[in-house]
């Protein structure tokens, strides 16, 4: 069964296409990893999954609703660690999670109760009362992917979660995710630049190159069609080894997500 569904998706904007015609799945529970170089198409996607841009034309299928007809199911569906940091520095670990659950409407007990649980699931329970400006870069990243398992979410969408961070906490966080998929049966869309990370942790990776789907197949999959030994060297084998200038600015993804929350 299909989670996600995404047909003939297009975006244009003004003459330039971003994203064109692209079709792919992903099945319920799978770990999906969305790659390609910058500007290639990756965040105007996640943004139309998401309910932040409308579609041109074409037709996206999130857990059974339409982004455009229906975001509020679509929002209530998904959770989103975005790239850049989207904590509140001046609230407690446990405010922030409170706050979120707020913002979905949960019933005061079961944001207790889900709170306890996922901040001892990111080893975060005893620092539940510190203010997050005190935490480290890892430790953020920790208290968001568990924000954004706040209400229960069928998919989770992660925009480059381990950017900056450490080996030890990019195993962490991994490990966490990786259970929590095995768990609850989550799925789990992510977009990376770390080539082994995706090769080590998504079951199924698709490739966006110049807003087309270039490839989709599991790494040995990519591999083979490409005749090369790694992940990285079918990437580079896929999308040539000209170096791409960044898209958006880190402000333009704030923006976009903070408009998110005022719909």
């Amino acid at each position: 069964m299909n989670i996600i569904e995404v047909i003939d998706l297009n975006k244009k904007f003004g003459g330039f296409t971003a994203v064109d015609n692209i079709n792919f799945t992903v099945a319920k529970g799978e770990i999906f990893a969305f790659l390609g170089p910058n500007g290639a198409g990756k965040s105007t996607t996640i943004k139309m999954l998401t309910t932040l841009l409308h579609p041109t034309k074409g037709r996206i299928q999130l857990n059974g609703h339409d982004p455009v007809k229906d975001s509020s199911a679509v929002r209530k569906s998904f959770g989103i660690v975005f790239q850049d940091p989207s904590l509140d520095d001046e609230l407690t670990a446990y405010e922030n999670m409170d706050f979120h659950g707020v913002l979905y409407g949960m019933p005061v007990q079961l944001r207790r109760e889900r709170i306890e649980q996922l901040l001892k699931f990111v080893e975060l329970w005893d620092r539940r009362n510190n203010l997050v400006k005190e935490f480290s870069g890892g430790m953020k990243r920790r208290l968001e992917v568990a924000r954004g398992l706040m209400h229960h979410p069928k998919i989770l969408f992660l925009d480059e979660p381990t950017l900056g961070l450490d080996p030890q906490t990019r195993n962490h966080i991994w490990t966490y995710l990786k259970n929590l998929n095995q768990q609850e049966n989550i799925t789990v869309f992510f977009t990376t630049h770390y080539m082994a990370e995706a090769e080590q942790i998504a079951q199924r990776i698709a490739v966006i190159d110049h807003g087309k789907i270039v490839a989709t197949g599991t790494t040995a999959e990519l591999q083979q069609r490409t005749g090369t030994r790694s992940l990285e060297e079918a990437f580079l084998k896929l999308t040539g080894d000209t170096i791409r200038e960044e898209s958006s600015t880190p402000m333009d993804r704030m923006r976009m997500g903070r408009r998110m929350w005022r719909r």
